[in-house]
């Protein structure tokens, strides 16, 4: 879907349908003075004397068939004052999916109400118009490839703002762009996570991000097995002994312009293209969704697609390095077994006293080789870890853990902002570590059910060394059915990793 501005006011206007929002008792002339003055059948139409615009309340007014705008679709938002960011994605959401089920290819939005809802969100027109771009894309996001004989419906072919101002200014279009980014990010994330296991392998999902970053113009590198091996990631082998699918950990650098020198952000995101816990196998219920154990490494991916895009006007100040480490858990003959003992790659010996914690023991080595590789200035994880966080926090809500205040703020305050909530969680090193002591090696992989998303970090820690380290634990978050997201894998953490390469 493409996006777009028409300025001038309403005589300039042409769409098959306007969006404007409204609040509770408003008639048009609060609501939408411009769309009102030029279609005045809007004014009389006894469908709007009904319309109460409460919230999750939208009508269709239509007019003339030959006019510029035939109709008009008046979305409620409630009373004032009870009108958040996430309300206003999904009535966006909910209102574009209307657009499609009616096949309107043109979709205006009315740029006075739209400046309304912003000052109502503590926000400027051009955060307004990124936020209704993302949840435009998102909401209108099908992953419907694998159906035979599907419904083809025609989505909306175009966004466009309509603007009473003669000319657009440079940071509208500057949000608006950034917004298509995003969705770009979150839609490749998307269909990597939702994607069957039989079609995307590790060794698939690393001939992906080679793909990204030859389009996107970034360098790549891929370590296989072998490569593994000679970095001494044993940890990181253990995982995928099972498994007939090979291990690949791919590696997307992106050195801006003048960032030569710098060190960079590094981003980090578990891979498991299936995750069936080994040996220590999970139960069968549920564990068709295991081909999303990749989410983490989707999402990084997906940061690195948006920083391609936005490569030319909104490059960040500092290399940023993507590091996707894939495999696939799986019983058999040469599988891990509960008990054995595996030498991590910054020497530590780790017990694996249960298969089934494997994320933890691929980011670990991976987490070890970047701080060696890169020095870099900050590392970030993204992960479907634990659900033990899930049980924390709850659905469509991630843990974040950190070593550094500054890093944790900016995570918590951007994420929650675009809509990707987290909440910060203790580092308790001390009882932690007294959990995962083991009798025969540095330390074991699992420990006690109580506190688990805690001791998981913490397990981490060990690993990230001195640099400024985060870890987001996602395993709440990667499945969601809303307005804005069909049912399926959200692509969380693109917006929020994205916003750090900028303020990270």
């Amino acid at each position: 879907m493409d996006t777009g501005f028409q300025t001038g006011g309403p005589s300039a206007w042409k769409a098959d349908v306007a969006l404007t929002f409204v609040f509770e008792g408003e008639g048009t002339a609060q609501a939408c003075p411009e769309l009102a003055e030029r279609a005045v059948w809007l004014d009389i139409a006894p469908a709007w004397r009904d319309f109460r615009a409460k919230k999750e309340q939208s009508v269709m007014f239509y007019g003339p068939q030959g006019m510029e705008i035939p109709r008009v679709l008046g979305i409620g938002l409630g009373q004032h004052g009870s009108l958040d960011a996430e309300g206003f994605r999904f009535a966006v959401g909910r209102a574009m999916r209307w657009c499609r089920e009616l096949g309107l290819e043109f979709v205006g939005i009315d740029g006075t109400s739209l400046r309304r809802v912003a000052a109502e969100l503590g926000l400027d027109l051009d955060g307004a118009a990124r936020e209704t771009v993302v949840a435009a894309h998102m909401a209108l996001y099908s992953f419907d490839q694998w159906k035979s004989g599907r419904e083809v419906r025609n989505a909306p072919r175009r966004l466009t703002f309509l603007l009473a101002d003669a000319f657009v200014e440079d940071g509208l279009r500057g949000s608006v762009r950034m917004g298509e980014a995003e969705a770009a990010g979150i839609t490749l994330a998307r269909d990597l996570a939702n994607a069957p296991a039989n079609a995307l392998t590790p060794v698939d999902f690393a001939s992906r991000a080679g793909e990204v970053a030859r389009r996107r113009g970034m360098s790549f590198r891929c370590l296989g097995p072998d490569d593994l091996k000679a970095e001494g990631m044993e940890a990181y082998l253990a995982v995928c002994k099972g498994s007939s699918e090979e291990p690949r950990m791919a590696v997307v650098e992106y050195f801006p312009r003048g960032t030569e020198g710098k060190p960079p952000l590094v981003l980090l995101g578990k891979g498991l293209c299936f995750d069936s816990g080994g040996i220590s196998l999970k139960p069968a219920k549920g564990m068709e969704d295991m081909k999303a154990d990749m989410s983490g490494a989707a999402a990084v991916l997906g940061v690195m697609e948006a920083l391609g895009i936005l490569a030319a006007s909104h490059a960040p100040a500092r290399p940023v390095v993507g590091i996707m480490a894939c495999a696939e858990n799986m019983p058999g003959g040469h599988a891990t077994r509960p008990g054995d003992i595996v030498r991590a790659k910054n020497g530590k010996t780790i017990e694996i006293v249960n298969t089934d914690a494997e994320g933890r023991l691929v980011l670990a080595d991976a987490l070890a080789w970047a701080r060696e590789q890169y020095d870099p200035e900050c590392i970030i994880d993204i992960a479907t870890l634990t659900g033990a966080c899930e049980v924390a926090l709850g659905k469509r809500a991630a843990g974040l853990f950190s070593t550094d205040d500054a890093l944790a703020e900016v995570l918590h305050g951007h994420g929650t902002r675009l809509g990707e909530r987290n909440w910060r969680l203790p580092l308790w090193e001390s009882s932690s570590l007294k959990v995962l002591e083991s009798a025969c090696a540095d330390m074991q992989n699992s420990g006690a059910r109580e506190g688990g998303a805690l001791h998981a970090a913490a397990f981490l820690k060990q690993f990230a060394g001195g640099v400024r380290w985060a870890h987001i634990d996602m395993a709440g978050a990667d499945h969601d059915d809303s307005p804005i997201n069909a049912k399926g894998c959200t692509g969380f953490g693109v917006r929020t990793l994205l916003s750090a390469a900028w303020h990270a």
